[in-house]
Formats: structure tokens, C-alpha cells, sequence
């Protein structure tokens, strides 16, 4: 180093302080950089490199961008993941000797942003801090652009730490650096952002942010104490300066909220669509109806931490009702939210000494709609609303400082003057008085010196390097009187003079209006002081706005789609009646929502089954009871008739395809680790949903693992739980498991065409319709012809080895697949085109008995006297029954029955056209009556 200049020598030492961030060097109008860190930063920002003589063998590479745009440089920076150091002269380059003396007075990271362009108003700025002492995780979350805290602990769990930090979303983390290393190598964290290893800070020094009583609440937990001494000490270093916002710790245990993973986030949707990460399309984007940033930020984290406690969620379902069913009152609440500013990030800015003039207008204008709100909610008779207004400070006394002291419409900078209001200070206003008479004085010369020169183009002008100046046009100049003025600049067109009386007036004036810019900006200093006093009533004045403002929007969502409140209870049962998806209702625009009842219940079933085509609406079944259990325990309204929710301590969802090709996982292995996860922490509170259990290995492999899994979650879990599958053999465990029943999508076949209804009833389906999915998706049609005769091809094979390979035989499996088609997927008549809720798999087990007692019937009145294929499969059905002592489920994988001895005779015409017509029959749709007629028919035929 000691090769390089003084300045380089500055740099490198300045540089040792932050070897992890840019340094922005300020030189004279410039923000400089150096060494490796200009060579990235010209890559990064894309600006010239390019090299200084520093006292080196050769040039130092260098580049740099103007201080007065540093803050687009540095957000571009930030965006990236990087942290900058901003390095300034602290003293004033006239008076000192040698080197200016030069400091960082602030770093900026991800997680310590402050400025409001690069902030979201409706997201939290989260940076978290890590630490593990005695096997107990501490964590600590802190938004430091609103002044939030959190801390809380959990026993020692990459797993649970990963799940709670994916509650905030940090944009950066600091901490124990062995836990860092494992959360960096976790394939469930998979978040690229600064992860900052760093020791906490002794308590003396947590004292003096918090005061003594705050840190005592905390002294028990040692985990917690470390990740609090963790990041406030990090804040400190980075921030250099006083965060007096941040003084209250929000202490929490992970068990006061459902717990919600990472992939159950993302599967639900809550947040942020799967598909573009969007908001459009999630639960928040349909609860969203705040009127203030800080009301959104605090919906938010409702959504993302749903209540276990019945009490709380019930005050908050009283004040969504009180408003839910006062409309006028809603809306004059919504009217006196809309004008008010974003409070919180208002007094962080106030708190961090960068707020402006136009900042504190704001929070004036906003502190004055307090009043109103708070008589709306006196008047309101809700207990709650009461409770939460109840001693409520207006902060009337800090609005009319900021009222009396600064005009209405200040500029943007606080350094140009004309921020504070005329009579607030005397000495200013005589400082005014003699700038505005110095000018008036100015124009009066203007005028006189015209007239005595007979000029009238003659001007008086300035700039800041001579002051004020007359000027006269060349083509003028013999007009003036010789050494009137002293020449004091030529111009190419004009000359320019002063005189000893003009030069007097200029200092007069200009001193006058220096000392009106430097004592406003200490004057506007003075009150933001005065407000930093007063954060926690601001803070407190925000809380209690956004609370307010989060039941409102809740209210306006659930009246508008006219929810139902839920009754939220401590039992086990799960009682959703016509419930609906309530972002897939709300995307349909108009369209309406086919409407599903869901029951899980501890003395009846509470592991439902469910099978049925691709496309019919499983996953979206399954999403619309998680989300419903969401909404309940968060406050709010739910789509359904009525709806009776259990506390929910944990959702489970593995929904949909996803590999991690990084971590060299397959779809399968990430699948099973998701069961791996769910089989460890489920408890009998909580609600697994799966969907399409088993795929992505062989058929029996997948089948195999489905119903050991669904056995597990029956025999040792006990939770409630939503399965879908395509393994319809599947349906046969109904019988095993006295918990589990079987459900399926309804279906309508007309010739070629199927139609999804969206209905799900009792009873399992036999087929899932996934070739004609494939045509509905656009397949080219031989591809889509040569499936079917694929499948044909395999459904044959499979008959002739559990048949004999009988042609009668596979006669008989056709009859019998068609009888129970019709009867898995029934044509709706004109009640199930309204999709009514009553139908139920009892019934159509009732008319699975009838067709098949009329088809055997009919087939043994034909009189050939030979059993035909249809009655050889009736028969098969029956002796397979009789065997079993229950009706089996048939499917496509259905397993073989003992082939009878019919003979091998040949049927008649009249048997052959007897069964043709049985094949087209819908029995389903047939009254018993209707039934026995067609019956009466046929035999009048056979007769003829």
C-alpha cells in the first residue's frame, strides 16, 4: 500500500471496512470506484472503465457515476443482490490539511432499504437474523423502512427454520454462519440473497435501543437474545445512525399460527400465482381491498399466518361482520381510509432524518382523518371496533405544529427555502421583507437607468459567478455615457457593467436570502425533531389505521360475493356446505360456480377418496377446502352456504408435477419427500390434501405406495385428508378403512362428447377420460385415433387372459363396461343439469342392482336357451359378489373373473339385437316404472 497515493491509500483503508459491498468514493462531483470494484460494477451498470495513475506500476482501474444520479446507480446495485458502501467527505475540504478526511456514513443492502421508490407499498422489506443456541433456533425479522420487529424460537429444525422465513420473505439474512451454510444448501430454501455472517451484540448495548424492560421479556430465551443482538447490532453498522422507530419487539411463538410451507404457499396460491409469480389470480389479490398501504401490508401477513386461537378469530369475524352488514358504514370508513398516506413508512423516514416537506404534509393530512375514523367506530356498536379505537390519540397537537409551521405545498428539496409559513418566525420574516424590497429596489434601477440612457433594452440580470450585472447590447454602447459603469464582461452581442451602489445591494440581498435558506432548513429541522419524539404515538395511530383498514377490505370482499361466516370451533369435524374456489369464482367473471359439499368427520369419514376424469375439477375441489379453512382462521367470510371450520394447525398439500433438477431430485423423489414431510409432522389437527397420489413410477409401484400411504395417514395419523388418484383399484379400501370414503366427479357422456360437471358425488369412477383430455388439448387426430385402438387393443388382451379369450367374452366385458359407465358416469337429466346437491352414491348403487337384475332378466326370455354374453357377465358380477360378500369396483383394471362355460353357442338375432339395445339403454336415468315398462316391451317382442 505504501507504493500508492495518499488518496488510494484513503480508499484501500476505507475499503477494509466494507470488503463485502461497492464502495461509492466520493471525489468532488463524482461517486468513484476502484480496483475490483469497478471492473464488476462497469459490468453490472454498464458504464465506462477505465484506469488512474495511483502511484502504482500501472494505471488502477476505475469508474464512476455523478453524486447528484448515485441513487439510480445504487438501486440497480441493490435489485442485484449487491450492498454499497457510501463513502463521504465528512469535512470541509478549504480547511483541511493534506486529505480530505473521508467515511462510510451508511451501507445499503437488500434488507435496509429506505427510500420509497424502491420499495413496494404493499410488501414488507423483511431482513432476518439467525441464530442457534442449545439446539433452539432464534429468529429475528425486521422491516426497517416501518419501524417492525419480530422475534421468536423453535426447537433446532432446518425444516422449521426454512418454513418461517419463507413467512417473511427476507431480502437478505444475517447470522450464525454454520446456519447460514445450511440454509444456503437447503433445496427447500432455494432463495438467492445476501446471507451475512455476523456475531451478536452484548446486551448493554440492546438496552440502550430497546430500554431495560423490553429486553427483559426476552431474557429467558438465549436463541432469541442472540438473533435480537444480531440484527440490531448489524443495523447499527450499516445504518450509522439513531433508529429510534425501532423500539418495540413483537415476541411470538410459531404455535399461535398455522403452519404453511413453502410449496403449500405456492400450491394454494395464496400470494403470488404459480404460473407468473403475479399477484393477479391469488387469494391476496381477492381480499385485497385496502385503502392504505400499511392496511395491505398487514392483510398480507394475516394471509400468511393464520390464527390457532378460536377466541382471537372470533373478535375478528365480529368486526368483519359489523361491517359486513352495515353497508353506509363501510363506505364512509372506506372514504376516510382513502386519502391517508402510508403512515408507518411516514415516520420511518421522519425516524432516519431523510423526510422532506411534502413527507410531512402528508402526515398532517393523514393524522387529520383520525378523528372521523375513530367517532365511525365509536358509533358503530361493535365491541371490537370500540376496543380498537378505545383511548385513541389523534396526534391533533403534532398536525398543528406541522400545520402552523410549513406552508401548504413546500418543494421537493428542503434546501431552497420557501418551506415555512409566513409568521411562524420573525427574524425569517424580516429576512423575506429585505429580499422582497432588495428586488423591488432591482427593478426600480431598471427602470431609472433607462430613462437616464435612453436604452430601453437595457437589463438587469444575474448569475452566480458575478452577481447581479446591467446589460447593454453593442449596438447600444455609444449611447452611454463615458464611465457611467465599470465594465465587468464582454459577450459577443452585449457587454455587461457594474456599479459600486449595484454590488452593495447584490451582498445585501443575497445575505439575506442565504440566511432565509439556512434558517428555514433549521427551522424545518427543529420540527422533524420535535416529531422524531413522538414516534410511538404515530406508530400506534398506524397500527390501529390498518387493523381498521384490513376489516373493512375483508368486510367489502365478503358482502360483494356474498360470503358466509364460518363458525370456528375447537372440535375435529370439517363441515363445508356448497362451497366454492373463491379465486377461480372470482376469474370466471359471471360464470356460475358449480358448488361442492365437503364432510370429514371423526365418527364418519375423514379420509375422502376421490377419483375421476383429468379436467373434472379434483385439484380445484381440494385447493377450495384449504383456502376456505384459510380465510376462516384469518377472519374472514368463506364461499359456502355454511361452513363449519376446526382449527387447522398445518395444511399439507403436494399438488402438482415439480423436479429439482439442482439438487438432483426427480418429480417422484420431491413427490415421496413431500410424503416424508407430511408423515413426520401431521398431526390430527391438521388437513393433508394430495393430489394424484403414486405417479411417476411403475403402476403397481404407485399403487402400492398410494395405499400404504393412505393406510398410514388412516391408521396412525388420523388427520383429515383429501386424496385424488387415478388408481380406481384403489376404491376397494372403503372396505378396509372405516374412515375412508369413496368420491368421484360426475360425467356426462353423449355419443363422443363428455361433459365435466364439476359435481363430486359418492361412489368411485372407473375411467379418467385422459385421451379425450389429450384431443380436447389439440393432439393431432391420428395420434389420437391410434391411442384408442391402443387402448382397445390392451383392454382386449386383458379380457382374453381373464376370459379365455372368448369372443362372447369380450362381448360380454363391452356390455358390462357400457352398464357401468352409464352407471359410474351417468347422463344428467334435467335435475343434474342444475347439478342438484342431493345426488348420492347410494342411489346410484340402487340402480346398479336394477339394471343388472333387468338385463339378466331380459337375456334369459329370449329363448335360445343359452345363456348369451351379456348374462354370462351379469352372472360372472353376481358369483364375483356373492364371493366377495360386497359389490366390487370395476375399472379398467378390473380384476379377472372366472370365465364361465356358455357353450360357445351362438346367439340369435334377437338375443344380438335384445343387447345391442341393453348396450345404448340409460338405466341410470330410468324410473323403476320406466324400467319394468321397457322390460314389459322387450318380452312382447321376444314373443312375436
Amino acid at each position: 500500500m505504501s507504493g500508492y497515493t495518499p488518496m488510494i491509500q484513503q480508499y484501500l483503508s476505507v475499503k477494509e471496512e466494507a470488503k463485502d459491498a461497492f464502495l461509492f468514493f466520493r471525489l468532488g462531483d463524482f461517486y468513484e470506484m476502484f480496483f475490483d470494484d469497478a471492473i464488476n460494477a462497469s459490468r453490472e451498470l454498464e458504464i465506462t472503465l477505465t484506469g488512474r495513475e495511483g502511484g502504482g506500476a500501472a494505471k488502477i482501474p476505475m469508474c464512476g457515476v455523478p453524486y447528484h444520479s448515485a441513487d439510480n446507480y445504487i438501486n440497480r446495485l441493490i435489485e442485484k443482490g449487491y450492498k454499497v458502501a457510501i463513502c463521504e467527505q465528512v469535512e470541509d475540504p478549504a480547511a483541511a490539511k493534506g486529505v480530505v478526511r473521508r467515511e462510510i456514513v451508511r451501507i445499503v443492502t437488500p434488507g435496509t432499504v429506505m427510500e420509497s421508490k424502491q420499495l413496494d407499498g404493499s410488501t414488507n422489506n423483511f431482513i432476518a437474523a439467525v441464530a442457534n443456541a442449545g439446539g433452539v433456533i432464534g429468529l429475528s425479522a425486521c422491516d426497517l423502512s416501518t419501524g417492525e420487529l419480530y422475534v421468536t424460537s423453535f426447537p433446532a429444525n432446518l425444516e422449521a427454520l426454512v418454513d418461517e422465513l419463507n413467512v417473511y420473505v427476507p431480502a437478505e439474512v444475517v447470522g450464525d454462519g454454520n446456519l447460514l451454510k445450511q440454509l444456503d444448501g437447503s433445496p427447500a430454501w432455494g432463495r438467492k440473497v445476501p446471507l451475512t455472517d455476523r456475531d451478536p451484540i452484548g446486551v448493554d448495548r440492546l438496552n440502550e435501543q430497546f430500554g431495560e424492560a423490553e429486553v427483559a421479556a426476552l431474557s429467558s430465551s438465549t436463541a432469541r437474545m442472540a438473533a435480537l443482538g444480531i440484527m440490531t447490532g448489524y443495523l447499527g453498522e450499516t445504518q450509522k445512525r439513531s433508529l429510534s422507530h425501532v423500539r418495540h419487539i413483537r415476541s411470538y411463538e410459531p404455535n399461535q399460527y398455522m403452519i404453511l410451507d413453502h410449496y403449500t404457499r405456492r400450491n394454494l396460491e395464496l400470494t403470488e400465482t404459480v404460473r407468473d409469480r403475479s399477484k393477479r389470480g391469488s387469494l391476496l389479490w381477492l381480499l385485497d381491498r385496502t385503502g392504505t398501504s400499511m392496511g395491505a401490508r398487514l392483510l398480507r401477513r394475516w394471509i400468511d399466518k393464520p390464527l390457532l386461537s378460536s377466541s382471537a378469530i372470533g373478535k375478528r369475524l365480529d368486526a368483519v361482520e359489523t361491517l359486513y352488514r352495515n353497508l353506509i358504514l363501510r363506505e364512509d370508513i372506506r372514504s376516510e381510509l382513502q386519502p391517508i398516506y402510508d403512515l408507518e413508512r411516514l415516520v420511518g423516514r421522519v425516524a432516519y432524518g431523510n423526510a422532506g416537506g411534502r413527507d410531512l404534509i402528508a402526515l398532517k393530512s393523514s393524522l387529520r382523518r383520525i378523528p372521523n375514523l375513530t367517532s365511525l367506530c365509536l358509533a358503530s356498536g361493535s365491541p371490537v371496533l370500540e376496543e380498537l379505537v378505545a383511548g385513541a390519540d389523534d396526534c391533533a397537537d403534532l398536525a398543528d405544529m406541522i400545520e402552523t409551521v410549513l406552508v401548504d405545498e413546500p418543494p421537493v428539496s428542503i434546501r431552497e427555502g420557501g418551506l415555512i409559513r409566513a409568521g411562524y418566525d420573525d427574524y425569517l420574516d424580516s429576512l423575506r421583507e429585505a429580499s422582497t424590497n432588495g428586488k423591488r429596489w432591482l427593478a426600480e434601477l431598471e427602470r431609472q437607468e433607462r430613462e437616464a440612457t435612453g436604452i430601453k433594452s437595457l437589463k438587469i440580470g444575474y448569475n452566480k459567478v458575478f452577481g447581479y450585472y446591467l446589460e447593454v447590447s453593442k449596438a447600444n454602447l455609444t449611447s452611454l455615457p463615458e464611465g457611467r459603469y465599470e465594465r465587468k464582461q464582454t459577450l459577443a452581442n452585449a457587454e455587461r457593467f457594474v456599479t459600486p451602489e449595484l454590488k452593495e445591494k447584490e451582498r445585501l440581498i443575497l445575505e439575506a436570502e442565504d440566511k432565509m435558506v439556512d434558517l428555514e432548513y433549521a427551522r424545518f429541522i427543529e420540527l422533524r425533531d420535535h416529531l422524531a419524539l413522538h414516534l410511538h404515538r404515530l406508530q400506534r395511530a398506524a397500527e390501529m389505521i390498518a387493523e381498521l383498514d384490513v376489516y373493512q377490505s375483508l368486510a367489502t370482499v365478503s358482502a360483494e360475493r356474498r360470503y358466509t361466516r364460518p363458525t370456528v370451533s375447537e372440535g375435529y369435524d370439517l363441515d363445508i356446505v356448497d362451497g366454492r374456489h373463491p379465486v377461480v369464482e372470482a376469474m370466471m367473471d359471471g360464470t356460475p360456480f358449480i358448488s361442492n359439499d365437503t364432510h370429514l368427520r371423526r365418527d364418519e369419514d375423514w379420509i375422502m377418496l376421490i377419483t375421476g376424469p383429468n379436467m373434472a375439477g379434483k385439484s380445484t375441489y381440494m385447493r377450495q377446502a384449504a383456502l376456505i379453512c384459510i380465510m376462516a382462521q384469518i377472519g374472514c367470510f368463506v364461499p359456502a352456504k355454511a361452513a363449519g371450520i376446526p382449527l387447522i394447525d398445518r395444511i399439507f398439500t403436494r399438488i402438482g408435477a415439480a423436479d429439482d433438477l439442482i439438487g438432483g431430485q426427480s418429480t417422484f423423489m420431491v413427490e415421496m419427500k413431500d410424503i416424508q414431510v407430511m408423515t413426520e409432522k401431521a398431526t390430527a389437527s391438521s388437513l393433508v390434501i394430495i393430489d394424484e397420489l403414486g405417479r411417476g413410477t411403475s403402476t403397481a409401484e404407485g399403487m402400492a405406495i398410494a395405499q400404504a400411504v393412505i393406510e398410514y395417514v388412516h391408521h396412525h395419523i388420523g388427520s383429515k385428508a383429501l386424496v385424488s388418484t387415478h388408481f380406481h383399484e384403489l376404491a376397494h379400501l372403503e372396505e378396509s378403512l372405516p374412515s375412508l370414503g369413496n368420491a368421484r366427479m360426475a360425467v356426462e357422456e353423449s355419443g363422443d362428447d363428455v361433459t365435466f360437471l364439476r359435481k363430486l358425488i359418492a361412489g368411485a369412477a372407473s375411467t379418467s377420460y385422459g385421451i379425450y383430455c389429450a384431443q380436447l388439448a389439440g393432439l393431432p387426430q391420428s395420434i389420437i385415433g391410434r391411442a384408442y385402438e391402443l387402448l382397445a387393443n390392451t383392454d382386449d388382451s386383458s379380457e382374453r387372459t381373464a376370459g379365455g379369450g372368448t369372443s362372447a367374452a369380450r362381448a360380454g366385458s363391452d356390455i358390462g363396461q357400457t352398464r357401468q359407465s352409464q352407471s359410474a358416469h351417468p347422463a344428467p337429466n334435467t335435475a343434474m343439469d342444475n347439478v342438484r346437491s342431493d345426488v348420492r352414491g347410494q342411489a346410484a348403487h340402487g340402480y346398479r342392482e336394477s339394471a343388472a337384475a333387468v338385463e339378466f332378466s331380459l337375456l334369459h326370455e329370449s329363448g335360445t336357451g343359452v345363456m348369451t354374453e351379456s348374462a354370462s357377465k351379469v352372472e360372472a358380477i353376481s358369483h364375483a359378489e356373492q364371493a366377495q360378500g360386497s359389490v366390487i369396483q370395476l375399472s379398467m383394471f378390473e380384476e379377472a373373473t372366472p370365465a364361465l362355460d356358455t357353450g360357445k353357442r351362438k346367439a340369435s338375432p334377437k338375443a344380438e339385437q335384445l343387447a345391442d339395445d341393453l348396450r345404448k339403454l340409460d338405466l341410470f336415468n330410468m324410473t323403476p316404472m320406466q324400467a319394468m315398462q321397457w322390460l314389459n316391451d322387450m318380452k312382447g317382442k321376444l314373443r312375436d
